[in-house]
């Protein structure tokens, strides 16, 4: 296992997320291979990183209705 810098990329909140903030999730976009997922409500905090396919997946599944 290695580190990933993340202290330079440029985190996107996501579309879903609702008006106070709350409830919400960032991702940065800069990595082509990795998706590093953070909290909003904790920008100093951890990041996930998830390969980009199973990033893609994720989303389409959710996307589609097939999460649970």
């Amino acid at each position: 296992m290695y580190a990933i810098d993340l202290s330079t990329v440029t985190w996107r909140k996501s579309s879903y997320s609702n008006q106070d903030g709350g409830e919400c999730i960032e991702i940065a976009e800069n990595h082509p291979a990795l998706v590093p997922v953070r909290d909003s409500k904790n920008p100093h905090g951890p990041a996930l990183v998830f390969p980009a396919a199973a990033w893609s997946a994720f989303v389409g599944a959710v996307k589609g209705g097939n999460w649970s």
